[in-house]
Formats: structure tokens, sequence, C-alpha cells
């Protein structure tokens, strides 16, 4: 069966933004939902939502997770936990696939998407179902998605008293490309409650890939 060829960013060129929002999820005291875990980029919505990127050998790398409402594909022991028709989502697919799934599955977790990047494009199997990714809205797709969720969580902190940072500031966390430092965390959201040190590491931290 052949793979369908999809229309998303080159992995590394999502470094940027998605350590910007590791730096601000960690100073705000929520890391756990956006970090770096040496090869494994995560993101989770604080609901149950989520997407892991798993950067393998070669430029390669493996994108996977479930939306927990809105995913329609049921692989695996989803499939029997669910009772409904199991969508393959390794169909067509090379074994260098395998592995990130596996890892999933061995921690009990269902999964809704797995894409495959080969090094120069990104590929799942073909089915016809909604696999949860676009209402995952993993934001680090796009500087505008990224600044929104930088901005929602800066409004959350509780003396930012509705206040928006400038989005100067967001872009330059962004541009920092891994390489920040606490004063670049600190121009999003001067907040007492604000730990731009822990903000900083977990940005540097996407380094390592």
């Amino acid at each position: 069966m052949a793979l369908v060829q999809l229309d998303l960013p080159d992995p590394v060129a999502l470094r940027g933004r998605w350590a910007a929002l590791a730096a601000v999820q960690a100073a705000s005291g929520h890391g756990e939902r956006c970090r770096a875990l040496r090869p494994l980029w995560h993101y989770d919505d604080g609901h149950g939502s989520w997407a892991d990127l798993h950067h393998l050998d070669e430029g390669r790398a493996v994108l996977l997770g479930q939306d927990r409402n809105d995913s329609e594909t049921y692989y695996a022991e989803a499939s029997d936990f669910f009772e409904e028709k199991e969508t393959d989502l390794l169909a067509g697919a090379p074994e260098w696939w395998e592995p990130p799934v596996r890892r999933v599955r061995d921690a009990e977790l269902f999964l809704g998407f797995v894409y495959g990047f080969d090094g120069s494009a990104w590929y799942r199997a073909e089915y016809e179902l909604d696999d949860g990714f676009t209402s995952v809205g993993l934001p680090v797709l796009a500087t505008a998605l990224t600044r929104g969720k930088i901005v929602a969580t800066v409004q959350r902190m509780p003396d930012s008293e509705g206040g928006r940072p400038a989005y100067e500031a967001i872009d330059a966390l962004i541009a920092a490309d891994g390489e920040v430092d606490a004063g670049l965390v600190a121009a999003v959201a001067p907040s007492a409650d604000w730990d731009a040190e822990a903000g900083a590491a977990a940005a540097r931290a996407f380094l390592a890939v």
C-alpha cells in the first residue's frame, strides 16, 4: 500500500518554536507539557491530547500522538478497547517507524496518528478517517500558533493582569533556536512567579538533537 505525502515542516525547522514554547511552559511551572528529552520532543495540551517527535538517525523522524476526543483511527490495542475497526497506521511504512510506536504501546498509550520523515518529506499510511492530528493543534507548526500559545500561557500567570507580551520578545525567543538565556525568557513575561532560569534550561535541552 502506498504512503500519503504530507505538507509539514522539516523537523529541525520546528526547533526554535518548540524550544520557545517549552521555555515559557517551564517558566510558568508547567514544563511537563512541552519539553525535550534528548531525541524526543514532547507536547501535550494538558487535557489528554499529545504529540511526540522522535528524532532518528540520518535526519529521519517519527511524529506520533493522539487527540483524545477527535482521533477516529484506532490502532492495535485501541481497536479492541473501543471495539472499533482497526486502522493500520503502519501500513506500507518502513521498519524504522516501528520502534517509536512500540515505545508508546509499551507505555499503554493509544495512537491516533503516526507520521514518518525520511530526511526529505513526511508520509503517513493511507486512510480516509480523521486521525486527530489537526485537532491536537500542535502550536509549533507555525509562528502565529506558537505566539498564540505563548500569549495564552503568560496571561494565565497569577500577576499578569491580562497583559500581552510583545511579539518582538516572543519572536526573539523563537529566533534563538534553542540558544536561550534567562534574559530572553524574562523579556516575554517579567513576572514574580516566573522562573526564567528553568525556562532557559528547558529551551537549551532542544540543542541535544
